[in-house]
Parts: C-alpha cells; structure tokens; sequence
C-alpha cells in the first residue's frame, strides 16, 4: 500500500520518464492526487517534461514543474511508466540524491533502477499498477479521472492485447466515482487539433512500404515539423494509424529531434515482437509497442531498422 510507502516520509518526489504520454500523465497525477488528498502533510512535489494540453482536464496538471529546480534530497522518489535511468530525464538529478527510491512500471524492458522495484510486464499500463497500491476507499474522482486516462491511452481504448479481465474489473471500479468516460476517451485520445490533423496526414501520405506490404513506415525531418507548426507532442497518433494498415505487422515512425537525434516508434501486430527490434538500437518498451533513439540521417537510420527487421521475418 501507499501509506507503507509514505512511513516517515516528508519530502517526496514523483516523475515519469521524458515526451510523457498519457498513461504516464494520467499515473503521476493520479498519485499526485492522492498523497495531496490522503497525507497533505507531506511536501510532494510532481516533475515532467511539459505534456500536451489535451491532458490539461486532470487534476493537478498546472502543478507539474518542466523547469526541475534544485531541491534538497527527498526523502522518496517515485518514478512511473518508465523503463529505465534514462529515460527519467531532467530528473535524474532527483534520483541520484533520493534517500529512497521506488520504480512502479510495466514495461518488460524495465532495467529495475530503483531501490525497490515493482514491474509487471503483463499489465496494460502504470495506472493499472499504481491501482492496485491504493485504498479504494481513499480515492475520489478527480484521482479515478487521472488513472482511467492512463489505462485508456496504454490500451488503445481497451484494444490491446495487454487489456486482460482484471483491466476491465479496474476501469470498471474507477467508473463508480463518476467520471466522464465518454470525454476522457475524446479528449485523451482522439481528438486532435487543426495542425495535428495536417502532419497527421502528410505523414501517412509520405508512408512507404517495405518487404512485400509487411513494413510501413514514414519519416519527419525537423524541417518538416517546423513548417506544420507542430512539436513532439503533436506526433504521438501517427506510428498507431500506420500499424492498422491492412496486411502489416510492423509499423514504424521516424523524426528528427530540435537536437538532431532520431527519435523511433514501433508498433506492430501479432506475432512480431517490436521490442525485440527496439532493443538492439538500445531501447525498449513493450512486445507490442517499443522505441528507442538514434543518432545518423532519417534515411541512414531507417535503413538500419529495415536490416534488423528483415532479420525476423
């Protein structure tokens, strides 16, 4: 539980890992939420790179600090849906001075970073797992909000071959506090603005096609993104549609970063293994869904995926 955590805390810090996505928004605000809720004498303190403003409808996302000032050591650090060291990011610094530490995740590449370690590689999402830490009885429905937004985007709104009975039986308890299911699906989910929409399309109308229709996959130069007037955060549904192209079992996204690294997403259908691809480039995730980053040419690092995928077809 929780409270087991907390015993003699009285600083504690909560992170995720870098680009944080839904489910590693909707897990953070929702412990947020409830160590606010449950034992506000506690100073908690929340760090992430800056998410997309779709989020912005959970509690708490205007107390999520981008800048990490420094801090004292905090007595625990908490750090979510993130697979490794890392990829914690600007708040490394936080985790090298924590008197404790504690890494909660599903990602079956997690390298268990953290003084304690809990990972369950067959759950849907960190939302899931940091659930099964709390009291029911002491949540309420804006912490019911910011877990079900995370079990919602790691599944693919329930789609995923990771969703499993107990999923269900979880979204189904948060769904007693009342919370805006239908709104949380859209707004987390589907909906996109005007110049996502643009790149959004502009990337599947540039997609290509590799080893008889069983690879797709599309590259964005930072060029590219400049001119639509978009950043990462914009990006994130374009790797997903690609994957549900008929005949494919691999789907892969490529884009420059401001710093001129190569960021990569993988998907992929039954029964290719993308995390298998993801870790020979150094990175990791899920069976289903992995990335990683790389340094060369959009053209040269593409290359080199389309080598180790052909490996395993």
């Amino acid at each position: 539980m929780i409270r087991d955590f907390l015993k003699d805390v009285h600083t504690l810090c909560i992170t995720g890992h870098v680009r944080p996505d839904g489910d590693c928004v909707g897990s953070t605000l929702g412990l947020y939420a409830y160590v606010k809720k449950n034992f506000p004498e506690i100073e908690t303190d929340i760090y992430l790179e800056e998410p997309t403003d779709k989020l912005s409808f959970i509690a708490g996302f205007p107390e999520i600090n981008s800048i990490y000032p420094d801090h004292k050591p905090y007595d625990l650090m908490i750090i979510l849906d993130c697979a490794s060291e890392d990829r914690v990011g600007k708040a490394k610094k936080y985790l090298k001075e924590a008197k404790h530490t504690i890494n909660i995740d599903h990602h079956v590449s997690n390298t268990m970073f953290a003084d304690e370690n809990f990972v369950n590689g067959e759950s849907s999402s960190a939302s899931e797992e940091i659930y099964k830490f709390m009291e029911p009885d002491l949540l309420n429905r804006d912490i019911a909000i910011a877990l079900y937004t995370g079990i919602i985007y790691d599944t693919g709104v329930f789609k995923y071959p990771a969703t499993s009975p107990l999923t269900m039986k979880i979204a189904g308890e948060l769904m007693t506090y009342g919370i805006p299911t239908d709104m949380i699906i859209d707004e987390s989910f589907y909906a996109k603005t005007y110049d996502e929409n643009r790149i959004f399309g502009y990337a599947v109308l540039n997609s290509k096609l590799a080893f008889d229709g069983k690879v797709i996959y599309s590259m964005l130069s930072q060029k590219e993104i400049n001119e639509f007037g978009v950043s990462s955060k914009e990006l994130e549904g374009i790797v997903p549609q690609l994957r549900l192209t008929k005949g494919v079992l691999v789907a892969v996204f490529l884009y420059e970063t401001p710093a001129g690294d190569i960021k990569v997403s993988f998907r992929s259908n039954d029964p290719f293994d993308v995390n298998e691809i993801a870790r020979e480039f150094g990175g990791g995730g899920h069976i289903r869904a992995s990335g990683t980053n790389m340094t060369g040419t959009l053209e040269d690092c593409m290359e080199r995926i389309l080598a180790e995928i052909g490996k395993k077809l």
